[in-house]
């Protein structure tokens, strides 16, 4: 006989409240945090031992050890005692931007159908994913803008998630606003870097005489760096306001290539610079490639200032 227990009312409620809940969760946060998942990297910081709030290693008990540091548990499965040691955190403050214009809505198609998220959501994935690394590692999470101060806890990933869902810019390329950076902090850029690179590079120099540091992904289509095109073609900007046409799109082909490569190299030569890192990203390559990237770009720039 099969016995069927029935969930009490209590139990009932606190499920429909919890699905409720969860339905309310922007899609991109739940996205988010199954990228997360797949980087196993541990925290930021300089790993060293000391005091801090993360368990690293057991030790056994050197001279001077205070009794209050020796783990019972451990030391009582051996005639040894063991000291569990702690990792010592550099609390970090990371700040987010990203590029929200019309530009970073494209995505290249195949047989007329959308062959890949658009950069503007791969973008959003990788800096969210990025945002739950970094409060689970201690650290205090915002964008470069007035909207989000840098916090810790899940809370704040909650409102980068509602940020980060809400509608573009309408503008046909984006420049970072930095106006909320703190100094002797960390950003993390992430857009297509087809804007005014001009006011980017004085936004980096600016950034870098108040001793922040950072990071700038360019994240593009793969359509945008093979330049596929052959015979009449129309080329429109996402936003509508620029419009090429040409009977021959085969013919430009070398020549976009090497405007391509040479706004590349400047973003190199302008993140070297201002002693940041440069990466490029293809929406049809793994997010979570691009998010280990991330994660340990940030990490080595922080055990960089510490020697």
């Amino acid at each position: 006989m099969t016995v069927i227990a029935k969930a009490s009312p209590q139990i009932r409620a606190l499920r429909r409240a919890a699905d409720t809940e969860a339905a309310a969760l922007p899609p991109l946060l739940l996205a988010a945090e199954k990228l997360a998942r797949t980087v196993q990297m541990g925290v930021h910081g300089k790993r060293s031992s000391g005091v801090g709030e993360e368990f690293w290693q057991y030790r056994p008990v050197h001279a001077g050890d205070e009794a209050r540091f020796i783990d019972w548990r451990r030391s009582g499965r051996s005639d040894q005692q063991f000291v569990r040691e702690r990792e010592w955190q550099l609390a970090q403050t990371v700040h987010l931007w990203v590029d929200d214009a019309a530009s970073m809505t494209y995505t290249g198609e195949q047989g007329g159908k959308r062959a890949r998220p658009t950069k503007s959501e791969r973008a959003r994935l990788l800096a969210l994913a990025l945002a739950v690394l970094s409060v689970r590692g201690g650290e205090r999470v915002g964008l470069t803008g007035q909207l989000a101060a840098p916090r810790p806890g899940k809370g704040q990933i909650l409102m980068l998630a509602q940020l980060l869902s809400a509608a573009g810019s309408v503008d046909e390329y984006g420049v970072p606003e930095t106006s909320a950076v703190r100094a002797q902090s960390k950003v993390v850029m992430i857009s297509d870097f087809f804007g005014d690179l001009d006011r980017l590079q004085e936004s980096l120099r600016r950034l870098a005489q108040r001793g922040v540091t950072g990071v700038m992904l360019q994240v593009l289509d793969p359509l945008e760096e093979d330049f596929p095109f052959d015979g009449r073609t129309v080329f429109e900007s996402m936003a509508g306001s620029l419009q090429f046409e040409t009977r021959s799109a085969g013919d430009l082909r070398d020549q976009y290539r090497a405007r391509l490569a040479e706004r590349r190299e400047r973003l190199l030569r302008m993140a070297q610079a201002a002693h940041w890192q440069f990466s490029t990203h293809h929406t049809g390559s793994s997010a979570q490639a691009a998010l280990l990237w991330l994660h340990q770009a940030l990490r080595s720039q922080v055990a960089g200032r510490g020697r």
